[in-house]
């Protein structure tokens, strides 16, 4: 039988982390865990999704706007998106100015987990899309005058 001698700082180090990861995933859960919050937060993602979001950048947005910060496996999981697809969204919504991350370390060994919160409150984002929404639909309009002075010449 081979028995492996795991040093008890390391051990005590992982299991900090673990607990801390844990309770922060018990506070991902609880705040997904009501049905009226989730179906509401399902619908304010659609919504952002019928403006022109890409999915998962609306599930990642959605879940930011619930809690107060996140680890990218909390996104994950409270966003029911995959890693890549949250890396993607973040990627997005970072080059938008829309969140802050930070490096919290890692008790122990390992590299440090990164927190993100969001940068701009759900207003702030609203009336952005509002405004590019609206840039849009001035430009659609501009172009279908141009047909129409096109068409009549």
């Amino acid at each position: 039988m081979v028995m492996f001698f795991i040093p008890l700082e390391l051990f005590s180090t992982k299991l900090i982390y673990m607990s801390s990861f844990v309770m922060r995933l018990v506070t991902a859960l609880n705040t997904s865990a009501v049905s009226d919050l989730k179906v509401e937060r399902d619908e304010f993602a659609s919504i952002l999704m019928k403006i022109g979001l890409k999915r998962n950048v609306a599930k990642v947005l959605t879940y930011l706007a619930g809690v107060a910060e996140a680890t990218s496996r909390e996104i994950e999981i409270g966003s029911d998106l995959r890693q890549p697809e949250v890396s993607i969204a973040m990627r997005e919504i970072r080059k938008l100015d829309w969140i802050v991350e930070r490096d919290e370390k890692n008790p122990g060994k390992g590299r440090p987990y990164r927190i993100y919160t969001l940068n701009k409150s759900l207003p702030e984002i609203v009336d952005y899309l509002e405004m590019e929404k609206s840039k849009e639909s001035e430009r659609i309009m501009r172009q279908i005058e141009k047909l129409k002075s096109l068409k009549s010449n």
